[in-house]
């Protein structure tokens, strides 16, 4: 048996395992038996659809971004600062409306904004801080947070990049941090290199870190106890987190979409490097980050190698050879990936089935989901394309056809699960309760 074959079947075996220890309902004190059955069905039937195996009937799982708060009268704004009415708010929402549904509402999904507020965030803009303060989420400040001239310093040591100039230029609270030295240069007697800590503005600084994270911590807290309510009612959650695609964490969070659309004809070899060098240090931390949660799945949005962003020559040179190491390197530790797929990639689905059947989940935005069946529905589970635009302006008559179609077209076999291909923020609430219903309706399987 060659290396390859035997990492395959080793990735195969851990991966069910981990699926099968979130399965087991052992440990889970619930609020009654009905809930254990509740949750041993769903995990049941959402591991059956990743494993590519034909469930009771098609899972059905729906993000609900912040209308739980506009329901019942809050605000995006008001929830992310006050943790509390948060949690109340999401728990309510989740009792009247997630019956239905495989997963649930979660409350981890609004991000607290004050820690944004004590770090002097510029990534993004939040509600009454850059956009109204009745606006439904956060926006990101697209720039060029890396000049192209720093390609050199960034791949020659990343990590005193992302320390001295990267995070001053996006944290205000952080700009003292442009003082530090490189940290190469610590010897035994490292007392000059700590000079700098010595100053008030880097004082202040690391005390704004210091109240940060205390905030997080209380969001944390308040999200972690809202999650295990959940989990006593009955309904599952894989243990998750997210990573991006090493070409995205260069030309979304470094360069910028300008930046890094006039690198790719500029300095292409540049671009190879430090996605090459990304890439090291993303296997490594993803791996890593794995292990320490007992992950059971890690999600990657993508978003630069969608359709009409990159030719597919550019597609199979700088975005997708980086990823799919990374991919691969969750596959072997027995992580099951799930790949959102923004936007379109109908005219990659032939260059993206190279995986271990039920090792990797499709989730798809607006890519023709009957082609992507028929390409990947040997090897990868697939997932999304209920379009957001007619979640919000249809009828839930009109969702309940769109679903069917897509049921019909992807159902067959197995390996299929029912979600919008995006966020649902401003989604009617019938047309979500759909969904739902579609999925009791026309997603049933025949067994015998």
């Amino acid at each position: 048996m060659s290396e390859a074959v035997r990492s395959g079947h080793q990735g195969e075996e851990r991966r069910k395992k981990r699926l099968l220890e979130w399965q087991d309902t052992e440990g889970i004190v619930f609020i009654n038996p009905q809930a254990q059955r509740a949750y041993a069905a769903r995990a049941a039937r959402l591991s059956a659809a990743y494993n590519l195996e034909e469930p009771d009937r098609v899972p059905v799982t729906i993000n609900v971004g912040s209308i739980p708060a506009y329901h019942y009268g809050l605000d995006y704004r008001t929830v992310a600062y006050d943790f509390e009415r948060l949690v109340k708010t999401w728990e309510r929402f989740n009792q009247e409306y997630a019956e239905g549904l495989d997963n649930f509402a979660l409350p981890q999904r609004i991000f607290p904004l004050k820690v944004l507020d004590l770090l002097e965030y510029r990534l993004y803009h939040w509600p009454g801080h850059g956009l109204p303060e009745d606006s439904r989420g956060y926006q990101y400040a697209e720039g060029e947070y890396m000049k192209a001239e720093e390609y050199p310093a960034f791949i020659q040591d990343p990590s005193d990049f992302w320390l001295r100039t990267y995070l001053p230029r996006i944290f205000g609270a952080l700009e003292p941090f442009r003082s530090f030295r490189s940290l190469t240069h610590i010897i035994e007697l490292p007392m000059t290199d700590f000079t700098p800590l010595a100053r008030p503005d880097v004082q202040a600084a690391l005390l704004s870190l210091v109240k940060a994270g205390k905030e997080f911590g209380k969001w944390l807290a308040a999200c972690r106890q809202a999650t295990e309510k959940m989990i006593a009612s009955g309904f599952p959650i894989l243990r998750s987190f997210m990573a991006k695609a090493p070409f995205d964490t260069l030309g979304d969070t470094l360069r910028g979409t300008k930046g890094i659309l006039l690198d790719l004809y500029r300095r292409p070899e540049m671009v190879l490097q430090a996605v090459e060098r990304i890439t090291e240090l993303t296997v490594a931390e993803v791996v890593q980050t794995a292990r320490n949660l007992k992950a059971q799945m890690v999600l990657f949005p993508l978003h630069k190698g969608a359709d009409g962003w990159m030719n597919p020559k550019q597609f199979e040179t700088f975005y997708w050879p980086s990823l799919k190491k990374v991919v691969e390197a969750l596959v072997e530790e027995g992580v099951l990936v799930t790949l959102f797929a923004e936007g379109r990639y109908d005219s990659r689905l032939e260059s993206v089935n190279d995986f271990p059947k039920g090792a990797v989940c499709w989730w798809f935005d607006q890519t023709d989901m009957a082609r992507a069946k028929k390409i990947l529905g040997d090897r990868c589970a697939i997932q999304g394309n209920v379009p957001t635009s007619l979640l919000v302006t249809g009828t839930p008559e009109e969702v309940k056809a769109y679903c069917r179609k897509v049921i019909e077209a992807c159902a067959p076999g197995g390996g299929f699960i029912l979600c919008p291909g995006a966020s649902s923020d401003e989604a009617r609430l019938e047309n979500l309760l759909a969904m739902a219903e579609a999925a009791k309706e026309y997603g049933a399987y025949r067994k015998g």
